[in-house]
């Protein structure tokens, strides 16, 4: 079971080693500023959580904390991430 506040210490996380504010990454996506506080007691839908990790060049499983590798599979060749 995927926690909602364990996706935003990710988020917030990854933000901070791409040294951009987690207001400047919601504003440039088109997502409320209320996203991160909502994210206490929901999950994000889907799509908004796949515009944070392009946005912040991560992917949606390590921002779900399903894996610790950050980097994004470029090549769409899973058999490189096993």
């Amino acid at each position: 079971m995927y926690i909602s506040s364990k996706v935003a210490d990710r988020i917030r996380l990854v933000a901070k080693m791409r040294n951009v504010t987690v207001k400047k990454m919601l504003k440039d996506i088109n997502l409320g500023l209320n996203t991160m506080s909502n994210m206490k007691n929901s999950m994000p839908k889907a799509n908004n959580l796949a515009k944070i990790a392009d946005y912040l060049d991560c992917s949606v499983d390590y921002l779900l904390g399903r894996t610790d590798v950050i980097e994004v599979n470029r090549d769409g060749n899973a058999e490189n991430n096993v």
